[in-house]
């Protein structure tokens, strides 16, 4: 996992509510059980029409869009299934946040276990940053907080352990890996 520290990216703005991870990487896409390659499938019923041809009005196919690394979404977001491919495609597009108002539980604990960070505002932010497409945001992880283009600085709530699996670019497994000879140790006075 790639350490995330700070961001400043300009946004890409989804402003639906509801958008299920079904919505996110169609379950037709699921077949795969590595991430690459997941990113051109993003979205893909919103993307493409059915004969696989972009969508111009589509956020994400737009020429703003291009580089972009901060997705601003309506409430709700990742709900449904529990299916983690939806963190892998936003994460292989290119997405390393993802602001909301609501996340689906399962789908913000996929994010951070895979280094996307789901960031929780107040809706009035929300509706700021929704009305402001392309505007450049920086994030700090460390700080947990989101700066606006003003110099507003918003807090989000993260949980320390995600807040420093994010910092230092180790998922779970790592972690506990990198304490093994401790829990070796533990165990072997027990």
């Amino acid at each position: 996992m790639e350490r995330f520290t700070t961001l400043t990216s300009r946004t890409v703005v989804l402003p639906a509510a509801n958008i299920d991870t079904d919505q996110i990487i169609p379950a037709r896409f699921l077949t795969t059980t590595t991430r690459a390659g997941l990113g051109k499938r993003l979205f893909a019923d919103w993307r493409y029409d059915e004969h696989g041809v972009p969508r111009a009005e589509f956020a994400l196919n737009q020429p703003a869009a291009a580089g972009c690394r901060i997705l601003v979404a309506g409430r709700n977001f990742g709900c449904g299934s529990s299916r983690e491919h939806a963190a892998w495609a936003l994460i292989d597009h290119g997405f390393r946040a993802v602001i909301s108002t609501e996340f689906a539980d399962i789908f913000a604990n996929n994010a951070l276990k895979n280094g996307l960070l789901p960031v929780i505002v107040e809706e009035a932010t929300a509706a700021w940053l929704i009305a402001h497409p392309g505007a450049a945001l920086t994030i700090d992880v460390a700080r947990h907080t989101l700066t606006l283009p003003d110099g507003t600085t918003v807090s989000f709530p993260l949980e320390a352990f995600a807040r420093h699996r994010l910092l230092e670019g180790v998922d779970e497994l790592g972690f506990l890996l990198a304490h093994a000879s401790q829990f070796d140790a533990y165990v072997r006075r027990a």
